[in-house]
């Protein structure tokens, strides 16, 4: 059976390579290495080797993924996303699930207020639009309205100041054709049709 020959940290201080005969044989995290008591001279079955490479596989993956879904609210379809780029064994993908859950780090609910927020800060979009984002984002119909109804959202002015900010486009041209503009304009942007006719039929 392989022996254990040398244990040497990693650069990050928190895991530790494991060498076998001599030989690199896999990392450690220092926390499974301490719960499993294993030292220099230790001989290993390939049995005990791969439940260690899984738990240690277990470990550095939770490390990335909580480095990611600590960054911002994430959704459901974020984290599965996430799997799938990382290419993560589908066998530790439910115990990974079920940890941040527990740590309340994936939540759609947050995840459609903060994205509204961002919007509604930085890229001005009518509810039509927003909706339709959250939909792309793998959001449930119920959770959007959720979160709509307790979101303030003035989208008359919010319209109103995106038409201020692109009144340039449309000063020259004849009163019709400017009204045509500003209510495809304000379309584009996920304004319904009654807010929209709020807004052009005052200029």
């Amino acid at each position: 059976m392989p022996v254990i020959t040398a244990v040497k940290p990693q650069r990050n201080k928190k895991r530790l390579n494991i060498y076998l005969d001599g030989r690199f044989g896999f990392g450690i995290d220092l926390e499974n290495f301490l719960k499993l008591g294993l030292k220099v001279e230790e001989e290993l079955s390939e049995e005990d080797i791969e439940e260690i490479i899984k738990k240690a596989e277990f470990q550095k993956t939770l490390d990335k993924l909580l480095r990611f879904a600590t960054l911002r609210p994430r959704s459901e379809k974020e984290i599965s996303n996430w799997f799938k780029k990382q290419k993560v064994h589908e066998s530790i993908i439910p115990k990974l699930f079920e940890r941040i859950k527990h740590l309340e780090l994936v939540d759609d609910e947050a995840f459609a207020g903060w994205w509204i927020e961002q919007r509604l800060t930085f890229k001005p979009k009518g509810a039509m639009a927003l909706r339709q984002e959250l939909r792309q984002k793998g959001i449930a119909k119920e959770t959007i309205d959720k979160v709509l109804a307790k979101t303030k959202i003035d989208e008359v002015g919010m319209a109103k100041e995106l038409m201020q900010k692109k009144a340039y486009k449309w000063q020259n041209l004849p009163k019709k054709e400017a009204r045509l503009k500003m209510s495809q304009f304000l379309a584009r942007k996920g304004f319904a049709w009654e807010v929209i006719e709020k807004v052009v039929e005052k200029r």
